[in-house]
């Protein structure tokens, strides 16, 4: 096997981070992947080393045609790697499906937001959004926790422990869709899926964008993108973004600013520091949608504001830190620490609307609540990565530590309404600006979560044709939650061990067939109406697929099948009113497909297709082989976009269109099943959109972005049948973008 230098790893490691995926000839398999492995091991939880070194002469020539700030006008929607998958094999030969959104995919999307891409990625369902104050799918019709959210992380850390505004994708690079369970290599998290979000990196050479947009609903937004070098061994990046928008929703704006910097320092050949912060501040209006009457949707139209306009806004703001050390000792072996430090708030006023209107189908009864939420998250990790030939047997070896402590608390101040004081507003007739009741305490908590952890993954090159890849994880964890206001306090420590198998056949050059089982565990927080913690959420996985790869590597499809069961999940107490018990138990399975790459030389595309048979196979409470709240059967996307020219400039055309089928929109009990209460549900619905842009001059860009195109009122995602959220109505976006 032929050796390489310190220099050719970094290299490697570089490409992945280009926008263009490189080339993975299948035949050198074994020695280009294994070698690698501590270029992709530095990249797995924090991707710098992209830049750590000045290129050789042809990787610059390469660069010289890949923009890498600001919004991109030609790249590759595929990419042949994931970091968060701690292996230096290539997604076609490993044993998992894995969808990667370059950032090529959400600059063709106009995804300012990261929820803008979800509709896009196979498998992937919308989830309740918290009164449009978080990002929330479910992936393989598995949701993440209540409190939380989806199972994410961000440059391999864990990202949405504590709260979260929704992301914005000025500093994201590309978002990695991890199908199937990860826990054997960061433990606590769904088995439907994990999402991992890969920020920009500095660059080692000077480049800079400047964005403006301004559309619909007086929306309003300025962007930086600017990276280099400061000196021979320390480059700069910082990204920046100021948004300002109002609503088709009555009442309702957002205003949001993002500031992130990020840095490399080169204090050695094989030592380096690389850092990266981002502060997010979310303000905006509380928002749970409108209401369906009697199971029916349409006579609340989609604009009206069922809140109080003069409860102004909730205000979230996330602060975070990432820094590693990274030493490469030669001969394939890498040493890192890296320490994660992130803070979140959320604060503010909300009218919240009751789980059902009274008998006259119009007044709808509100609670009055004040959150005051905080929580601070510290991780630590060490890995140590290398590669090794043990008995004819190439193996790519990972071994980890990590340890965390999570301070949850919440305050909360509210008011139910009453005969007396109702609280109440007319949802055909809608008045605002009534009396306020006076707000009492209602709960104060304080959770602390501590983890402690060891990972193994061991990567196998079984000849030319077999990859096998083993994990496992050892992890200890304690949570401590306190009543303050009854002054009690429950408790619990857990170990748990999350292994995975993956086994992958090289049929062709073009083919592979795979399969993997992992199994997967959640604590569920809080305690039941006996001041007793709940047991933990355990999962098991199984998936088998097929890959395909075309001959040039810049496009390829996953087919995969799953099952995936979950015990424990948490449902309502059926002896004690607004208690859980963790009783539930649920499975999913189906398949999911996800095309992207090039068509030809002109033409790209991403495209997704799925099938979800998610349903309660056990609970006390709920009724057995009721669907999952929000999860479509079926579920279909595409995006396809033209790049041509014209009188010397070059221009692009395309239009993308997602479909979700019709699916649960509120849960129901036995006893309402058994009684005749009829399921409500969402109803299907297909968006269209409309990109563009024009080259003015050579580094200056016109765009324009269409959102449901043909302005069809249709609904993601609901709690309940007084919580359902309408999707946007038609919105036209204009921006204008510069290069220097």
């Amino acid at each position: 096997m032929r050796r390489t230098s310190i220099r050719d790893v970094r290299a490697r490691a570089a490409s992945m981070l280009c926008v263009h995926a490189p080339e993975h000839p299948r035949n050198t398999m074994h020695a280009n992947h294994m070698k690698t492995l501590p270029a992709l091991l530095a990249c797995s939880f924090f991707p710098l080393l992209a830049a750590a070194e000045e290129p050789s002469e042809p990787q610059e020539a390469n660069l010289q045609s890949v923009e890498v700030v600001g919004r991109r006008a030609s790249g590759s929607y595929y990419t042949g790697e994931a970091a968060g998958t701690k292996t230096s094999l290539a997604l076609q030969e490993l044993p998992q499906a894995v969808r990667v959104m370059s950032r090529q995919s959400l600059d063709d999307l106009g995804a300012l937001r990261m929820d803008d891409a979800f509709d896009y990625v196979g498998g992937v369902s919308r989830q309740n959004n918290f009164g449009g104050m978080w990002d929330n799918i479910a992936i393989r019709g598995l949701a993440g926790d209540a409190n939380n959210g989806i199972a994410m992380l961000q440059n391999g850390f864990a990202a949405n422990r504590g709260f979260n505004a929704p992301r914005d994708t000025a500093n994201i690079e590309r978002i990695e869709f991890l199908k199937g369970t990860s826990a054997s290599l960061y433990g606590v998290g769904e088995p439907g899926g994990t999402l991992n979000i890969v920020t920009k990196r500095p660059r080692w050479r000077s480049a800079h964008a400047v964005e403006a947009y301004a559309g619909s609903y007086d929306m309003r937004r300025l962007a930086i993108d600017s990276t280099g070098p400061l000196s021979e061994t320390f480059a700069y990046r910082l990204n920046g973004a100021f948004e300002d928008r109002d609503s088709f929703r009555d009442h309702v704006q957002t205003r949001r600013e993002l500031i992130a910097p990020a840095f490399t320092w080169k204090l050695s050949d094989a030592t380096r520091v690389e850092y990266g912060g981002e502060l997010l501040r979310h303000r905006g209006t509380f928002d749970r949608g409108i209401v369906a009457i009697k199971g029916v949707l349409g006579a609340v139209p989609r604009e009206r504001f069922l809140g109080e306009p003069a409860d102004g806004d909730i205000v979230v703001t996330n602060s975070g830190h990432q820094l590693v050390l990274e030493h490469a000792f030669g001969q394939g072996w890498t040493a890192r620490a890296a320490v994660s430090y992130k803070r979140g708030s959320m604060d503010g006023l909300s009218s919240d609307a009751q789980p059902n209107l009274e008998p006259d189908g119009r007044t709808l009864r509100r609670q009055y609540r004040f959150r005051d939420y905080r929580s601070e998250d510290i991780t630590l990790q060490a890995e140590l990565a290398g590669r090794m030939r043990l008995a004819g047997i190439e193996h790519e070896l990972l071994l980890g530590v990590d340890a965390y402590r999570l301070d949850f608390d919440q305050r909360l101040l509210r008011v139910n309404p009453t005969a007396a004081q109702p609280y109440a507003i007319d949802v055909l007739a809608p008045t605002y600006g009534g009396p306020h009741p006076l707000l009492v305490p209602n709960s104060e908590t304080e959770e602390e979560q501590r983890g402690r952890s060891f990972y193994v993954q061991d990567t196998l090159v079984l000849g030319e044709r077999w990859r096998l890849l083993a994990g496992l994880r050892a992890e200890r964890y304690r949570q401590v939650f306190a009543n303050m206001r009854t002054r009690s306090a429950t408790a619990q420590a857990l170990s748990e061990v999350s292994p995975k198998l993956g086994l992958s056949y090289l049929a062709g050059p073009q083919w592979t067939l795979y399969a993997n089982v992992g199994r997967s565990f959640r604590p569920n927080t809080g305690a039941d109406a006996d001041a007793a913690s709940f047991e933990a959420e355990h999962g098991r996985a199984s998936e088998a697929g097929v890959k395909w790869e075309n001959a040039a590597r810049n496009a390829g499809a996953t087919l995969a099948l799953f099952d995936i069961r979950k015990r424990n999940a948490l449902t309502a107490d059926p002896l004690h009113a607004g208690y859980s018990v963790a009783a539930g138990e649920v499975r999913s399975r189906g398949m999911d497909l996800d095309f992207s790459g090039q068509l030809t030389r002109s033409w790209r595309a991403n495209a997704s297709l799925s099938y979800i048979d998610a349903e309660v196979t056990r609970d006390n409470t709920l009724a057995v082989g009721e669907g999952l709240l929000n999860i479509p059967r079926s579920g279909a996307s595409a995006l396809v976009l033209y790049d041509g020219s014209a009188g010397g400039r070059r221009y692009g055309l395309g239009a993308g269109v997602s479909y979700a089928a019709r699916r649960l929109g509120e849960v129901r009990t036995a006893a309402q099943a058994a009684g005749g209460k009829t399921a409500f549900e969402l109803p299907a619905y297909t968006t269209a959109k409309l990109v563009a842009y024009w080259e003015l001059a050579p580094r200056l860009r016109l765009s324009l972005d269409v959102d449901n195109l043909f302005d069809r009122t249709y609904y993601t995602s609901s709690s309940q049948a007084t919580w359902v959220s309408p999707g946007a109505a038609r919105s036209i976006v204009l921006g204008l973008q510069a290069k220097y």
